[in-house]
């Protein structure tokens, strides 16, 4: 591609005081085969031309053209690793609506996908400016609010909050949804937080969104007017409608709930946006399904280092960008025991709930301030079980989500002695003690049954 204006930095340019006056982006990229590798800041130049200000080809220069403004507001590539092919561009703030994330992405994850010159792009990290940090709502409750919500003493206020969707994914009637959801919470001391709907479970023909909603909050009000302590119901109210969302949230927050559901990514930024804005106060449990198809792994050049094959957005990008747009939780995959996700659900982790963030080249993090918005739940989730419960706080911190499907309904002994098993691994950590210390100590527990079924490492799901 031609680019008409120099898009590249001077050499050692870093741009001035960034976070108050550039969007900054980092990028990998894979040139064509029929593409000289000696093109490759060629290449980089027209990611910053095609995502900013410029086009394929030299155009009218004339008084009326807006070439100035097109030279005063252009992207520039800088901070190159040219043997790794990465770099960093960056967009001055101006070029972009501040509060509209639709129309930003737009921009540096628009076309540039399909450039014919590169058979492989890698957006691996997003940094942005304190003006469009502050144009973002951000989480109503977060991590705070939602203890807050739900009442914790000092005590739970260290733990982490855990949860079960129901397997089968799809299969239950919203009656017996709302019987798993007493088992569920009745269990043990009574202390198991969460119930969540599955990610393609949203009105079906024998498990009405409706009647869902109001038999579990149903249960809820009446466990918790018992005596109980305050529960979550992560209800899932995706619809491609907006007007359907925001009526299913309001049936939420009417019959007693306090948690919506979304699937995030195949509703999109927009409808993210708008139900936080409209949100009848509500926690926002953000649901990634469909993530994979823009995250993926696309070979070993994710890591920076060998080749891409494909196109993707990072993961770390995503939680980002909702954790602005105003989500609550979100999920961010399972740390295993040892490093074969080579930390990323760590790292995400950081993201969404530090105020502050450091760039670790590691994982092609730019870091970043986030000037006081509120911190999010990461969620554990995938292959989890109660044997691996002090892997995750040991990973991610006592600040997380821990949701077990199979990993609970799956327990030998019943699904009760799964949440007791649940519930024993959390008391263990709090006390101190690792899992196999718990269970050799108590080696009749359910812990010590569920340990002995799936042992104490995350199962990979195929």
């Amino acid at each position: 591609m031609a680019v008409q204006l120099n898009y590249i930095a001077p050499p050692g340019w870093k741009p001035e005081n960034p976070d108050q006056n550039f969007v900054i982006v980092q990028y990998k990229i894979e040139l064509n085969d029929f593409v000289d590798k000696s093109k490759f800041l060629d290449a980089a130049a027209s990611v910053a031309a095609e995502s900013s200000t410029g086009t394929w080809t030299k155009v009218d220069e004339g008084a009326d053209s807006g070439i100035l403004k097109a030279d005063l507001y252009k992207a520039l590539v800088f901070d190159i690793d040219e043997p790794n092919f990465i770099f960093k561009v960056a967009y001055k703030k101006d070029l972009f609506e501040e509060d509209n994330m639709s129309g930003f992405l737009a921009g540096p994850a628009g076309n540039i996908g399909g450039m014919k010159m590169v058979s492989g792009l890698r957006m691996f990290d997003i940094r942005f400016p304190e003006a469009m940090v502050k144009a973002f709502p951000g989480p109503r409750y977060g991590i705070e609010g939602v203890r807050d919500l739900l009442e914790q003493d000092e005590k739970y206020r260290k733990m982490p909050i855990m949860g079960t969707v129901p397997k089968p994914k799809v299969g239950r009637n919203s009656h017996e949804q709302a019987e798993l959801a007493r088992r569920l919470w009745t269990a043990g001391d009574g202390s198991y937080d969460f119930i969540k709907d599955d990610e393609n479970l949203t009105s079906l023909s024998f498990n009405k969104f409706e009647d869902r909603a109001r038999l579990i909050h149903e249960v809820q009000r009446e466990l918790e007017e018992k005596g109980g302590k305050k529960k979550l119901y992560l209800c899932n109210l995706t619809h491609s409608s907006l007007d359907i969302m925001i009526e299913r949230a309001n049936l939420i927050k009417e019959t007693g709930g306090r948690c919506m559901m979304i699937d995030v990514v195949t509703t999109g930024p927009a409808a993210v946006h708008t139900m936080r804005l409209k949100n009848p106060e509500l926690v926002i449990h953000a649901h990634r399904a469909m993530h994979a198809f823009i995250t993926r792994e696309s070979g070993e050049g994710i890591t920076g280092k060998g080749k891409l094959q494909g196109f993707s957005v990072s993961m770390l990008t995503l939680s980002k960008i909702f954790r602005l747009l105003g989500v609550d939780s979100i999920h961010t995959g399972s740390p295993k025991a040892k490093m074969e996700d080579y930390g990323e659900s760590e790292e995400i982790a950081k993201v969404l709930t530090q105020d502050e963030v450091s760039p670790n080249p590691k994982f092609h993090s730019l870091g970043q301030r986030w000037f006081g918005t509120k911190r999010v739940w990461p969620t554990a989730s995938g292959g989890l079980h109660p044997g691996v419960i002090d892997t995750v706080i040991g990973k991610l911190g006592s600040d997380c989500y821990i949701q077990m499907g199979g990993g609970v309904l799956g327990h030998p002994q019943g699904i009760q002695r799964g949440v007791e098993a649940a519930i024993e691994a959390r008391e263990a950590v709090y006390e101190g003690k690792s899992v196999k210390e718990y269970v050799s100590e108590n080696p009749d527990s359910a812990l010590a049954v569920a340990v002995g079924l799936w042992g104490t490492e995350p199962k990979i799901v195929y």
